[in-house]
């Protein structure tokens, strides 16, 4: 049993280690940009997401309709994840990062705009309808967080980078506990008087 050296153990051989050389990635300034756009990405999608629940009594009264209506506003979101996932990493393996980042923001966008077009009693439908394109924006976007590491961070800053690009999501997640909070103490301060 011929046991090598420590120091010969850890070295690769000299072909290896121009392998390595070469295969070096370069790392640029600009990808703390990327990772910050795509964290507001994100961050935006989980408000759309679940931003209906936050105050379902009052959409409930605004469009005449019952809780388990505005329940599934969000509901709609893991109804479109599972068989939309398949297709959204395909594209991302085929397409690249770009274009399905492209697509995962564009479709946040169009639904958030089409919400706004739903400002009226009677456009509860046209709030369905944006509220599925945002749920289909979330399977794009949220296959992105392990690629934007990998491509744009080196090997010692990828788990870093994936966990600050799931961060973005989880943000929002706090900052919903910490709306409803107030939203209660303004409620409550508001019957006192």
């Amino acid at each position: 049993f011929g046991v090598a050296s420590s120091q010969h153990a850890r070295e690769p051989p000299p072909d290896e280690r121009e392998t390595e050389k070469r295969l070096e990635t370069r790392l640029y300034l600009r990808r703390f940009a990327v990772l910050t756009v795509f964290s507001l990405c994100s961050l935006v999608n989980a408000f759309q997401w679940i931003h209906y629940s936050i105050i379902t009594n009052v959409f409930m009264e605004y469009y005449g309709v019952t809780s388990d209506k505005v329940d599934w506003l969000s509901i709609v979101y893991m109804v479109a994840y599972v068989p939309l996932i398949f297709p959204a990493t395909w594209l991302l393996d085929r397409r690249g990062l770009r274009l399905t980042a492209l697509l995962g923001a564009g479709l946040n966008c169009a639904g958030a705009w089409l919400k706004c077009a739903s400002v009226s009693p009677k456009r509860f439908g046209v709030t369905v309808t944006a509220q599925v394109i945002c749920a289909v924006a979330q399977v794009f976007i949220l296959g992105l967080p392990s690629r934007v590491a990998s491509v744009w961070f080196g090997p010692r800053e990828v788990s870093t980078a994936c966990a600050t690009a799931v961060l973005g999501n989880q943000v929002w997640m706090e900052e919903r506990l910490l709306m409803r909070a107030l939203q209660v103490w303004y409620m409550a301060s508001q019957r006192g008087q």
